[in-house]
């Protein structure tokens, strides 16, 4: 186990991917609970997939994809708010659209680009492996203003995400909130494309949460266990990816989701 480890640390890229996946953790730990609170995991979901046109849009023009990504992905939330509460159309609906809108512009970006786009498949199913330093700092700075912005609203967004109608009650700026909630959760999902990928984003987003709402009661407790198993689950993924030579992503989230049935089987 120990040569194991020495191992699997002795290349800076795994380095560079074992702190991307534990900054990210902390991340989800925070997020995560507000997506399952609020019921909004289908939106997360219409998000990670639209912001593949931001992605498609950054290839085309040969600038960071990452970056045209976080763009998309806002534009998307905010444009999923706003539609969903001041048309007829339902959100579920909006979500759909938006979706299919994004995942149509980027392949058409693709295509428009020069030479073949190598990292499509990454954006699409993960590459934790393929994180630099840049990308480990950039998920750290969004991290921490997502935690700030938590930190400053705590009370706020937890009466948004128990009794919306109560919050409206007393005043409080409801649409504004949700619209901002959308927003971080924008942003998280971009950072978590670029580790698991667009297909299998919501996993490493809901399940920590899940199974940490399962044994703690109050929301430090779960979002405290969520951070925990969230660095288990990429640590162990990771080291095992490494020892069976197979994909990163998709192994942290199986990891995951074989802690997630077991904890189902062994809690009433």
């Amino acid at each position: 186990m120990i040569e194991l480890q020495i191992d699997f640390l002795q290349y800076d890229f795994m380095r560079s991917a074992l702190a991307a996946g534990l900054v990210a953790s902390v991340l989800c730990s925070i997020i995560g609970i507000y997506v399952i609170l609020n019921k909004i995991v289908f939106i997360s979901d219409g998000i990670a997939h639209a912001a593949f046109g931001g992605i498609g849009f950054g290839y085309l023009l040969g600038m960071d994809p990452l970056g045209f990504g976080i763009a998309s992905a806002v534009l998307t939330a905010l444009g999923i708010g706003t539609v969903s509460s001041r048309s007829r159309v339902s959100e579920d609906t909006a979500i759909g659209v938006f979706l299919a809108t994004g995942m149509a512009l980027g392949i058409i970006f693709m295509s428009l680009s020069k030479g073949y786009a190598k990292d499509l498949y990454g954006y699409l199913f993960g590459n934790i492996l393929a994180v630099t330093w840049n990308d480990v700092s950039l998920i750290l700075a969004l991290t921490l203003s997502v935690l700030i912005l938590v930190f400053l609203l705590y009370k706020e967004f937890l009466i948004l995400s128990f009794d919306p109608a109560y919050a409206e009650a007393i005043g409080l700026p409801v649409q504004r909130l949700r619209l901002l909630l959308l927003c971080m959760v924008a942003f998280s999902v971009v950072v978590l494309i670029k580790i698991v990928g667009i297909i299998m984003v919501i996993a490493l987003l809901t399940i920590p949460g899940a199974i940490s709402r399962q044994h703690m009661k109050s929301i430090t407790g779960i979002m405290a266990g969520s951070a925990l198993l969230g660095a288990v689950f990429v640590t162990a993924g990771l080291m095992v990816s490494y020892l069976l030579n197979v994909p990163s992503g998709a192994t942290i989230i199986l990891t995951a989701a074989v802690v997630f049935f077991l904890s189902i089987a062994l809690t009433r």
